[in-house]
Formats: structure tokens, C-alpha cells, sequence
């Protein structure tokens, strides 16, 4: 009896609903181009903020982490707050212009989009 139960780490699941022994298999793989192969659009927007424009730049095909640091750099140059959803930036405020400059010295192809 006891050689069965001497291991709990060899046990074999044959079906296995829930857990989490392996969360990278369940992220989305997100490919890491370099800068100068992304097209990025940036627009200002109010829908869905009450009123607030917020200025929204998409088409990023990189890490969270490497948009972490372009977020804390764009807020920075700015100077106001933003945050990334869904693979965005979104920054408070219209800064359109300042921000495309900003996207094309770091080396991205970036236009603006939108009226």
C-alpha cells in the first residue's frame, strides 16, 4: 500500500477540466517586430468617455512589457496620464501630433488616423 501512495507528483491525469500547471499555454503568442515594421494609427477619440478625448494609438505587435515602458515614456514626454488596454495606448487628452513625432524618432511608422 504504500507504493501507491508514496509520490504525489507522479500522478497521470488522463482529463483535467481545471488548473493551472501550465499558464503559457493559454496566452496568446504575440510576435515582438521591431519598430520600423509596425504601422501604428493614432486618432483622438470621445466615444465611450463622457465627454473626455483621449488619444488612442493601435496596431502594436510587441511584448506588454515593451508597451509598458513606450506608455510610461509617452506620459512622460506629454506630461499626462494613460494606461494600455487590449494591446492600446491610451493617453488623456488630444496630443496627436505630438505623439506621432514622438512614435517616429523611436523608429515607428506611425500616421494619424481619423478627422
Amino acid at each position: 500500500m504504500s507504493s501507491s501512495n508514496s509520490n504525489s507528483a507522479d500522478k497521470h491525469y488522463t482529463y483535467r477540466e481545471f488548473g493551472n500547471d501550465n499558464p503559457a499555454a493559454t496566452e496568446r503568442a504575440t510576435p515582438e517586430l521591431p519598430p520600423k515594421q509596425q504601422n501604428l494609427r493614432v486618432q483622438a477619440t470621445r466615444s465611450g468617455r463622457k465627454g473626455k478625448t483621449v488619444t488612442v494609438i493601435t496596431g502594436f505587435q510587441t511584448k506588454p512589457e515593451t508597451l509598458a515602458d513606450l506608455v510610461k515614456t509617452l506620459k512622460t514626454q506629454c506630461g499626462t496620464g494613460g494606461t494600455v488596454k487590449d494591446n492600446e495606448i491610451e493617453l488623456q487628452g488630444d496630443h496627436k501630433q505630438k505623439i506621432l513625432e514622438i512614435l517616429i524618432k523611436l523608429g515607428y511608422k506611425a500616421k494619424i488616423s481619423g478627422g
